[in-house]
C-alpha cells in the first residue's frame, strides 16, 4: 500500500464496480447519467472551493508520498477525482435501493430523522464555533436537512438507508486515507479545527461531511429528474 498511486487506486476501486453495474437492466443507472453528471459537477465546484480554502489555511492537507504529484489549484488531482468517484458510487447505491424496493413508504420517517439530526448538528455547531471543520460541516448539513424536510422531500428516507450502506465502504476507504493500515495518512487533519474524536483514524466530522456531499448530489439528482417529469406532465 506504500505507493504514490495509493489515492488514485482508491478512486479507481471506488467507482469500478458501480460503473460496471451501471448497465444493470433493472436499475439502468446509465440511462440517468444526464441527470447525474450535472449534479456531480455542481456539487463538486462548491466542495472544491471549500477544499481549496481549508487546505490553504492548514485545516487539512495531503501527504505527497501517496500522490502522483499533479495538482490543480493546490489540490492533488486525486482529490478532484474524489468528488466524482464517491458521488457516482454513492448515488448508484441510492438508485439501487430506489429501483429494487420501489414500494418502500418511508418518506415521513426520513423527514422526521432529518429535522432531529439537524437540531443536534446545530447544537454541536454552536458549541464549537472555533472548530472550523466541525462548525462549517455541521451547520451546512443542518441547513440542507431542514430545507429538504421543509419541502417534504420524499427521498430522504431512502437516502438515509442508502447512506448507512455507503458507510461500509466509506469506513474502509476513508480509513486508509486517514492512516488506518498504512504508516502515514494520505489526508491529514489539524485537530485544532475539529472535535478530535476519531472512528478508527477517521475524524467524526468526515461522516457528516460525506453525508453532506452525497445528500447534495442526491437532492440535485432527484430535482433534475422531477423537473423533467413536471414538464412532461
Amino acid at each position: 500500500m506504500e505507493t504514490k498511486f495509493l489515492y488514485l487506486i482508491l478512486n479507481v476501486l471506488t467507482i469500478a464496480l458501480p460503473f460496471l453495474l451501471s448497465f444493470d437492466k433493472k436499475v439502468g443507472y446509465y440511462k440517468r447519467w444526464h441527470f447525474l453528471f450535472p449534479s456531480i459537477i455542481i456539487v463538486a465546484v462548491i466542495f472544491i472551493i471549500w477544499d481549496v480554502i481549508f487546505t490553504s489555511v492548514g485545516i487539512w492537507g495531503f501527504n505527497e508520498q501517496y500522490l502522483v504529484g499533479f495538482t490543480i489549484a493546490n489540490l492533488p488531482i486525486e482529490e478532484w477525482l474524489f468528488f466524482i468517484t464517491v458521488p457516482y458510487a454513492s448515488v448508484f447505491i441510492y438508485d439501487c435501493i430506489k429501483y429494487y424496493f420501489p414500494n418502500w413508504r418511508i418518506s415521513d420517517a426520513g423527514n422526521i430523522v432529518a429535522v432531529f439530526l439537524a437540531i443536534i448538528l446545530i447544537i454541536f455547531a454552536i458549541l464549537n464555533l472555533g472548530k472550523h471543520y466541525t462548525y462549517v460541516t455541521f451547520i451546512t448539513l443542518a441547513f440542507i436537512l431542514l430545507l429538504l424536510a421543509t419541502v417534504k422531500s420524499d427521498f430522504l428516507g431512502r437516502f438515509f438507508v442508502s447512506y448507512l450502506i455507503v458507510l461500509i465502504p466509506f469506513l474502509i476507504v476513508n480509513g486508509i486515507l486517514t492512516g488506518s493500515w498504512i504508516s502515514e495518512p494520505v489526508v491529514w487533519y489539524n485537530d485544532n479545527f475539529n472535535l478530535d474524536l476519531r472512528l478508527l483514524t477517521i475524524p467524526i466530522e468526515d461522516i457528516f461531511y460525506g453525508m453532506l456531499l452525497i445528500l447534495s448530489n442526491v437532492a440535485l439528482y432527484e430535482y433534475f429528474q422531477n423537473r423533467i417529469k413536471s414538464k412532461t406532465a
